[in-house]
């Protein structure tokens, strides 16, 4: 009698195994586009120069680096983030022309930018830009190289 629960036992555990280790490979390959890959890399061309539109679009980002269903094993994928254009005022420490309401976001945009530098994510910006802009580059966030 004892014997039966033995196989239930070892059977319940060798399926959980099995579910586990098909889940994953099914997980990773939810992107064909992945298969055979060694490894992922992503460059995010940012213009965006409406904060709310731009903090949406970082959070878009960020998520992205959490889907494990593109790193590559246990490899991240290597993402790059270049500010052009109008959103270099948006990663900038001087905040005038904004509204009450935008610095308000734009304080999560830099809170958001830390994070995702904590993550992984690389960040530059476009020193022209930043020109034509009339953006201090001492003003630049940290995380952002120049």
């Amino acid at each position: 009698m004892k014997r039966p629960v033995k196989i239930t036992a070892l059977s319940v555990l060798l399926t959980l195994c099995l579910i586990t280790v098909t889940a994953g490979n099914i997980f990773g390959e939810e992107y064909g586009a992945l298969k055979g890959l060694t490894s992922v890399k992503a460059v995010f061309d940012f213009e965006l120069g409406n904060p709310q539109n731009a903090l949406l679009h970082l959070q878009v980002i960020q998520q992205t680096i959490k889907d494990r269903n593109i790193w590559i094993g246990k490899k991240k994928p290597d993402i790059v983030v270049v500010f052009i254009g109008p959103s270099v005022k948006l990663v900038s420490k001087n905040r005038g022309g904004f509204t009450a309401e935008d610095q308000k976001v734009l304080d999560e945009l830099a809170g958001t930018v830390s994070n995702m530098a904590k993550d992984g994510i690389k960040f530059e910006i476009c020193l022209i830009a930043v020109k034509v802009f009339g953006v201090e580059p001492s003003s630049i966030l940290p995380e952002i190289k120049q």
